[in-house]
């Protein structure tokens, strides 16, 4: 397996685990908050990454990364895209390309690939 902090100077850091506060709002059920205490989202985070970086330059839509997960739901995949933004891991412009519906996707890259 590749390591996804490779080319980032962080070869030996570990995945940065989000905290579960993020995972919930304030305003949903207990739930929720259980659900989000419960999870390892960093898992996801990185499986998601991973595919990713697999598109490499080209760069990929949701569409493409989930088609490449296709054992994982919806929004166990697309849920992850914020964190990994937010960690500095994926990079999105304004570039779109056409999903399945039709319409634009946003383009995201793993960073070491954005250009």
């Amino acid at each position: 397996m590749k390591d996804l902090f490779e080319n980032m100077g962080l070869e030996n850091v570990p995945f940065p685990p989000t905290p579960s506060f993020k995972l919930a709002r304030s305003h949903d059920p207990a739930t929720s908050h259980d659900a989000a205490e419960s999870i390892t989202a960093s898992h996801m985070e990185q499986v998601v990454l991973e595919k990713i970086e697999d598109f490499g330059s080209d760069g990929c839509i949701s569409d493409q990364v989930l088609a490449a997960l296709p054992h994982y739901g919806y929004s166990t995949v697309t849920a992850r895209y914020k964190q990994l933004k937010e960690k500095g891991f994926v990079k999105v412009d304004d570039r779109k390309r056409k999903g399945k519906s039709g319409r634009g996707q946003l383009v995201m890259w793993a960073t070491q690939f954005y250009v």
